[in-house]
C-alpha cells in the first residue's frame, strides 16, 4: 500500500512509520523508522519527479504530460527541490549525539563526553 499522505489531516505533523510487516512470511519490525526525503513529497510531487527523471529532465515533456507551462513547471520543480533542500539537512552534531543516546547506541557518560 502506498502512503498516499505524509502528514497527519488533524495536526497536519509527519506521519512516522513504527511498523513494517511481510504479508508472505509475517515477519514484522517495529521502531521509529524515518521516511526518505521523496517519500515526505506529496502524491502530485512525487509523480513530477518520477516523470522528470524518466523524460530525462526534458521540461517540454513536462509541460506536455501535465498540460502546464513552462513557468509552472519550473516553479513547480524549484519547490520539490526546496522540500528536498529540506529533508536533506544533515543533524547538527549535539541531536545526532542525543538521538544515539535515545536509541541506546552510546551511554550517558559517552553522550556527556561527545558533548564536551
Amino acid at each position: 500500500m502506498a502512503i498516499s499522505r505524509t502528514t497527519c489531516p488533524e495536526c497536519n505533523q509527519p506521519f512516522k512509520i513504527t511498523r513494517l510487516a511481510c504479508p508472505t512470511c509475517n515477519l514484522t519490525m517495529e521502531g521509529q523508522i524515518e521516511l526518505s526525503p521523496l517519500d515526505q513529497l506529496s502524491a502530485d510531487d512525487q509523480a513530477l519527479v518520477m516523470a522528470f527523471v524518466r523524460h530525462h529532465g526534458s521540461i517540454k515533456k513536462m509541460e506536455q504530460l501535465f498540460g502546464i507551462s513552462y513557468p509552472t513547471v519550473k516553479n513547480r520543480l524549484n519547490a520539490v527541490a526546496a522540500q528536498l533542500d529540506k529533508g536533506m539537512q544533515a543533524p547538527s552534531p549535539r541531536e545526532y549525539v542525543l538521538e544515539q543516546l535515545s536509541r541506546g547506541e552510546i551511554s550517558v557518560d559517552e553522550a556527556l563526553e561527545k558533548l564536551g
